[in-house]
């Protein structure tokens, strides 16, 4: 079934490369296989292609964290604060927060 949703998210992004939502949906099942390598390089790609997708930016913090990549954990945590606040998204803002205060407070 995830290997189904997979090929279609494929063929989505073989249609339009730009298509952030198939994109950072493709990741979520990668993540959802262990393949932290792979959602990671799919997250940053979407982040290169639409540097305001703030969904992107939670979801590739956590990977980084699981993959042991604090540095990058808190440095896209960061970020994705400062562009859910600009967009006015305190729920997004809020759980990356305490994402990276955990980060922080483990350190």
């Amino acid at each position: 079934m995830r290997k189904d949703r997979i090929s279609k998210l494929k063929e989505f992004l073989d249609l339009d490369p730009n298509d952030s939502f198939s994109r950072y949906a493709l990741a979520l099942e990668y993540a959802a296989l262990d393949d932290s390598v792979q959602a990671a390089a799919l997250l940053e790609e979407l982040l290169r292609r639409d540097p305001d997708y703030v969904p992107a930016y939670q979801q590739l913090g956590y990977v980084y964290q699981r993959i042991s990549r604090r540095e990058d954990a808190v440095a896209v945590f960061k970020r994705g604060i400062a562009i859910a606040t600009q967009q006015h998204d305190q729920h997004a803002a809020g759980e990356m927060r305490e994402a990276l205060d955990e980060i922080l407070d483990a350190g």
